[in-house]
């Protein structure tokens, strides 16, 4: 595998991530930001959060398996969040657990979340890039 995920002494230990990722392969995967749209181009889940997160992951799943890869070689997860503040994090959470029961993979909480005013489309709630590194 080409990451290794790492949480440093002297820094904190936070469960939904780690603060460290090491990337020693040879090919670098730069996925999109993703948002809700599903194959057609329709937003799934129109104002529900989580179903939008996961469909977002699903999404970033289907381009990493283009790729060769999977959220096993993801080293850098960015997700923008309409109107963020803490209390929506057990729905964005929730919505990660559910992409990655589907995906069979463990679930992957972002090494940054940036909230914004607006994306896209008023209908999108999230996006999700990656940045991946595969032997």
């Amino acid at each position: 595998m080409a990451i290794t995920l790492a949480d440093p002494s002297g820094l904190p230990t936070i469960p939904v991530y780690r603060q460290v990722a090491i990337a020693t392969g040879a090919k670098l995967v730069f996925v999109a930001g993703q948002v809700a749209w599903d194959a057609d181009g329709i937003t799934v889940g129109e104002g529900d959060l989580a179903a939008q997160v996961e469909q977002c992951y699903l999404n970033v799943g289907t381009a990493l398996a283009e790729a060769g890869g999977s959220f096993d070689d993801v080293a850098k997860l960015t997700v923008y969040v309409v109107d963020w503040t803490p209390d929506k994090m057990p729905i964005l959470l929730e919505g990660i657990e559910r992409a990655a029961g589907k995906l069979g993979v463990t679930p992957m909480a972002p090494a940054t979340l940036i909230g914004v005013a607006a994306l896209d489309v008023p209908d999108h709630l999230v996006e999700v890039e990656a940045t991946a590194v595969l032997d």
